[in-house]
């Protein structure tokens, strides 16, 4: 079973629950939402730049009771472009970036798929297998990868979970894990959208700005 790689953890690592959590996911892209991405990628954290107000708009969904979880493909790891190491350190600087612009924009989990695209991982976005993965992380549940969500054995209740994403995959992988797509321009990220996120969580069309 392909299972995605975990920010400085093992996979099956516990994770710190969360009193009175309704199970609502931000499943957030990483290039393009937190951060600017790169046509060659983002490759160390000399080249990593934060997209203005990152870290107030994580802050504003962990205020309003999401659960934040970067979800991003990362296959030149698996074709030796950079190291789990490299990658780690990049994902790291971006963690303590959201934090310095607001100390209330914590990440509950980075989760990233090092196959390529001609692996055909499920948990490669836009296969739903890293959302899959974070639900039951977030749940306490035994991990389970398939293809379609429907084929689990238990399905949890995503509450007003969201994938937001700048690429095509992204919105791929929230049709396929059955939660709501928002598509952001990738000048802007995750704050071009934070407002209607925060003031329209019943809308379930995906929005492309």
């Amino acid at each position: 079973m392909d299972l995605p790689g975990r920010h400085r953890a093992e996979i099956n690592d516990p994770v710190e629950s969360l009193d009175g959590w309704d199970g609502s996911i931000a499943y957030l892209d990483r290039d393009g939402v937190l951060n600017i991405g790169r046509e060659d990628y983002v490759k160390n954290v000399d080249e990593l730049v934060l997209l203005e107000g990152a870290g107030d708009a994580v802050a504003a969904l962990r205020k309003a009771g999401y659960r934040i979880v970067v979800v991003t493909n990362q296959s030149p790891v698996n074709r030796g472009m950079f190291s789990h190491d490299d990658l780690a350190d990049i994902n790291q600087a971006v963690i303590d970036g959201l934090l310095q612009e607001n100390s209330d924009a914590h990440i509950d989990l980075v989760l990233y798929s090092p196959y390529a695209p001609w692996d055909n991982s499920p948990v490669r976005k836009p296969g739903p297998g890293m959302l899959q993965v974070a639900r039951q992380l977030l749940s306490g549940m035994p991990l389970e990868v398939t293809r379609n969500s429907d084929l689990l054995t238990e399905r949890f209740d995503e509450g007003r979970s969201f994938m937001a994403g700048d690429r095509d995959a992204d919105m791929g992988a929230a049709y396929q894990h059955g939660v709501r797509g928002f598509r952001v321009n990738a000048n802007v990220g995750i704050t071009g959208i934070i407002d209607r996120l925060l003031d329209d969580e019943d809308d379930g069309d995906a929005l492309e700005i």
